[in-house]
């Protein structure tokens, strides 16, 4: 006699025998995830004991709805093999199809344990494999500068102009306004120092050493590697993509004589004059805090700043500013060449230019504070 053998009103699971006396077992109502979701590991439990019978016939065709899961919850029941008795309905003659057609799971691959070791020389001999293409770059650079001396007519003055453009007019702004900004906090967090000890006139030192010497050329560096250098990093990998590179290339024009030169020229020239406005824009902004805190007149602190800061100061930090400069643009034109024709390699390599020039202008900078540390200093 049949006999019930589950509560679940899902699936029902009933035991009987077939015509002969064979053991049969019924499955009938939803096999489901939604519908088995409660019981799923009692029910694989339960299927699993059910199919160490071999001579077992499994009755599926009473089941009215099944999904990949209900499939999938049978299949690891009879050990990912179909039982030797078995009926099904068309549409479940798929599902058990597909599942028996799945590939083998992976072998589990072995740890490494020379992974690390592998992943750090692999970085290395990336990471050379860009200086000495950079190293290419600057060689070539030399050849058209020779070039270009001897036929001063091929001079590319547009495109020299345009980068002077748009790397120094219109990084005014945003310059201004981070110098400014830079300037008001400065001054106000060393005039609240320097009243503890009553030497409010050194702010005047303070502003005016690590402005002009550090902060003026560091912000302005940072600044143009990320807005400008971005911007050239991009563009030459536009030029990739739509293969106008490559249009240049069929035309006999060098891509470092046009595209390159210019934008270090244009930078080396541009950089400079943004590190003297930078600096300038945030004295101005340390002038005020310092006469709102301390009551520094604007002719006190003028007249002062030249007897506290020495000349060689200004000369270094301009001298920073044209060595970031042309860095920034060398580094930006070298990843913009190494871009792909693909949307994907343009944002990964716009991104890694601005990481590597802000990295490289902060070496450049520990590199002039050692080399120059006894220079300006009173």
């Amino acid at each position: 006699m049949p006999e019930n053998l589950s509560s679940n009103p899902s699936m029902q699971i009933r035991q009987a025998t077939n015509e002969n006396g064979t053991p049969k077992l019924v499955l009938s109502g939803k096999c489901t995830l939604s519908a088995l979701e409660q019981q799923l590991h009692s029910l694989s439990a339960k299927l699993a004991t059910f199919a160490t019978n071999p001579n077992l016939h499994w009755d599926l065709t009473g089941i009215k709805q099944m999904d990949d899961a209900g499939a999938l919850l049978l299949w690891r029941a009879w050990g990912e093999r179909r039982p030797e008795h078995l009926g099904l309905r068309p549409e479940q003659e798929k599902l058990f199809d597909s599942l028996g057609n799945m590939p083998a799971a992976p072998e589990p691959v072995p740890r490494d344990l020379l992974g690390p070791v592998r992943a750090m020389g692999n970085a290395g001999f990336h990471v050379w494999e860009h200086i000495t293409s950079i190293i290419i770059l600057a060689g070539q650079l030399l050849l058209d500068v020779k070039y270009l001396i001897t036929h001063p007519v091929r001079i590319p003055w547009r495109e020299i102009s345009a980068t002077l453009f748009r790397t120094g007019a219109q990084a005014l702004g945003i310059t201004a306004l981070v110098g400014f900004l830079i300037g008001v906090v400065l001054s106000y967090l060393s005039s609240r120092q320097l009243q503890t000890y009553g030497a409010d006139i050194f702010i005047i030192n303070i502003l005016g050493v690590s402005i002009i010497r550090e902060l003026g050329p560091m912000l302005a560096a940072i600044l143009v590697a990320g807005r400008s250098g971005s911007s050239m990093t991009a563009q030459l990998g536009v030029m990739r993509v739509t293969e106008e590179l490559d249009a240049l290339a069929v035309m006999g024009i060098p891509h470092s004589m046009r595209l390159v030169l210019p934008k270090i020229i244009g930078l080396a020239i541009a950089m400079p004059l943004i590190v003297l406005w930078t600096s300038a824009i945030a004295l101005v902004g340390g002038m005020i805090a310092a006469e709102i805190q301390l009551g520094l007149s604007y002719q006190f602190f003028f007249n002062k700043l030249s007897d506290a800061v020495p000349v060689a100061n200004l000369w270094l930090g301009l001298g920073k500013g044209v060595v970031c400069g042309m860095m920034i643009a060398l580094i930006s034109c070298h990843f913009g060449l190494r871009i792909k024709s693909n949307t994907e390699s343009l944002g990964e390599g716009t991104t890694t230019s601005v990481v590597t020039a802000i990295t490289t202008v902060i070496i450049i900078d520990a590199i002039f504070a050692i080399i120059f540390s006894d220079v300006g200093i009173l």
